[in-house]
């Protein structure tokens, strides 16, 4: 499958990689087609991998992750433009606001009655956004077994449901096992999941480790 990455940091680069090693074909986009960080990405991989800015990903891609910086991303979005419509956007970002140093909050007008997945659903309506992924850190999205055996929580919500089937097969690769994904229905269930931020952020600190991941117990 030729797959879209938004974003060239950390998540972006081991989610783009994990594809890459699961014999996806890979485009990372960034503001411009010779981002470094990009190309880097590019270099590391014999094959598979691409660089291009957000439209040249967009088009490229059957699917896309957004793995941009919250605060940024309907921005980063808009510049791919039209090219997107109708796609299944992976949205695995966090509306973060980093202005009061660390650890950072969520930005006011995208949490609590709103989400940025939501906001990113609001100005791409034809777009099927699914929200996942985003409650961890990135090495636990692509491998989850690397604690607990893999047995513990990842949540998913959208509204397009023929879309989180499609982004679960694509989880189940990454060796999320089915009864670990709990389904909270659609996109405002965002509010959610991005919430759980700034606790994850505060064990993150107090611990000094982001291997670790919730678990719902019944």
């Amino acid at each position: 499958m030729k797959i879209a990455v938004f974003g060239t940091g950390m998540v972006g680069d081991t989610i783009g990689s994990r594809l890459i090693e699961l014999g996806h074909e890979v485009m990372m986009g960034s503001r411009s087609a010779n981002n470094e960080k990009a190309l880097a990405f590019v270099a590391k991989h014999k094959s598979g991998a691409k660089a291009g800015t957000y439209a040249d990903a967009a088009a490229f891609g059957e699917i896309a992750f957004n793995c941009t910086k919250g605060d940024g991303s309907v921005e980063a979005l808009k510049t791919a433009g039209h090219v997107l419509n109708g796609k299944i956007l992976v949205d695995v970002s966090n509306p973060l606001d980093f202005s009061k140093g660390m650890p950072p909050s969520l930005i006011p007008s995208l949490s609590n009655t709103h989400s940025l997945g939501e906001e990113i659903q609001k100005n791409f309506p034809t777009l099927k956004v699914v929200k996942t992924l985003n409650t961890m850190w990135c090495g636990l999205m692509v491998n989850p077994a690397l604690i607990g055996g893999g047995n513990h929580t990842n949540f998913i919500c959208g509204n397009d449901a023929n879309a989180k089937v499609e982004v679960k097969k694509l989880l189940n690769q990454f060796g999320w096992k089915n009864e670990n994904i709990l389904d909270l229905g659609d996109i405002t269930n965002a509010r959610g999941t991005e919430s759980v931020l700034p606790i994850w952020l505060r064990v993150w600190g107090a611990t000094q480790n982001g291997a670790f991941n919730f678990k719902i117990v019944s």
